[in-house]
């Protein structure tokens, strides 16, 4: 299949800079693939078109301040970016600017927080980076936390601290779990709900179920392989708690929406591993979904609108037409009225409901 089917033309100003002064108010999009209806509304209204008993499943990872910024021994400037730890709590696998600068090796310091080293390095640009913490650190993640700024995607322009400030609270989930401190990058469908809007999905039965998907930034990264099956799916490690693996294994009639797609990507690789043990499932997603596809776990989809070429408008567009390839025309001219009606792209942009 080729990777040219998934691009389309994308306004710049389409492109949300900002997140909206209050979450739910941004516009939602419904689409109902078994009549093919849709509706335009905003996301305050989501609980009157969730099923009875809907169960939605989200993802409660927490966005680390994974951006530094520090010095090579000579002065030149470096960023590093946090993408996952290595086996050893004070190696981190990282993205590095200017890359051709640090090769294995080279040390780089933000001074009273930490010297580093790059140890590895892949052919995707990923090194893996031994750092020495200075007191009083005793994690890398403590320390991105003090010196670290939100790892916005690139087509998010930040110059003023104020801004960097209003980031590290409206680029994070309410109920991302302090504890599941993992994510290179936010569950962004998640970004949509409030307090007042989670407490009236459940006023009307819905239920909330959490899992953890680490967040790398492969999942918004376009595909540059001509052809799908030429592309390496990057790999996210994800957890599922026993109770949101038994909703997954046995719904009992009650319908599974998955809360974005790293929710989505994490309940289809479990579903295409079983059998596997009983208990909580700790494990790898290597799973890329694309038209053609039949979904197991999931009856519904919340999402945002995503990046031209992306492996996340392959899954939609699978998702829209389960096991056919009908779904890549059908995204595209539900994405061609989005764009006529002004709706936001990305990350702090709208979102869809795909019963």
């Amino acid at each position: 299949m080729e990777t040219a089917l998934f691009d389309f033309e994308l306004p710049e100003h389409c492109i949300a800079q900002k997140p909206l002064e209050q979450r739910d108010q941004s516009r939602l999009f419904v689409i109902d693939r078994a009549s093919g209806k849709t509706e335009h509304t905003t996301f305050d209204q989501l609980p009157q078109f969730l099923p009875q008993q809907a169960q939605l499943i989200r993802n409660n990872a927490r966005v680390i301040k994974a951006r530094l910024f520090a010095k090579r021994p000579h002065g030149g400037k470096v960023e590093c970016l946090l993408l996952h730890p290595g086996v050893e709590p004070t190696q981190w696998w990282c993205l590095l600017k200017p890359g051709r600068k640090l090769p294995i090796g080279a040390t780089f310091a933000a001074p009273g927080y930490f010297e580093a080293q790059v140890l590895e390095r892949e052919d995707t640009g990923k090194c893996l980076v031994q750092f020495k913490l200075e007191p009083p650190f005793d994690s890398v993640i403590a320390m991105s936390e003090r010196l670290g700024t939100m790892p916005l995607p690139p087509y998010i322009r930040r110059n003023a601290t104020t801004q960097q400030i209003e980031d590290s609270q409206r680029y994070q989930t309410l109920y991302a779990n302090p504890d599941k401190q993992v994510a290179a990058a936010s569950p962004t469908a998640g970004l949509h709900f409030t307090k007042e809007l989670l407490a009236s999905c459940e006023e009307q039965g819905a239920c909330f179920h959490d899992l953890t998907l680490h967040i790398g930034l492969g999942t918004f990264q376009p595909i540059q392989t001509d052809t799908l099956d030429q592309h390496q799916i990057h790999r996210e490690f994800y957890e599922i708690p026993e109770a949101t693996r038994a909703l997954i294994d046995t719904p009992e009639g009650k319908p599974r929406i998955a809360v974005g797609t790293t929710a989505m990507r994490a309940i289809e690789d479990y579903q295409r591993s079983k059998p596997l043990p009983k208990g909580p499932i700790q494990k790898e997603a290597d799973i890329f979904i694309y038209p053609g596809a039949q979904f197991a776990g999931v009856d519904s989809l919340i999402t945002n609108f995503h990046l031209p070429r992306s492996t996340l408008i392959c899954l939609v567009s699978a998702f829209l037409c389960p096991g056919e390839t009908d779904g890549i025309k059908w995204l595209k001219e539900l994405y061609k009225e989005a764009i006529n009606l002004g709706y936001r792209f990305y990350s702090y942009g709208d979102a869809m409901l795909i019963l």
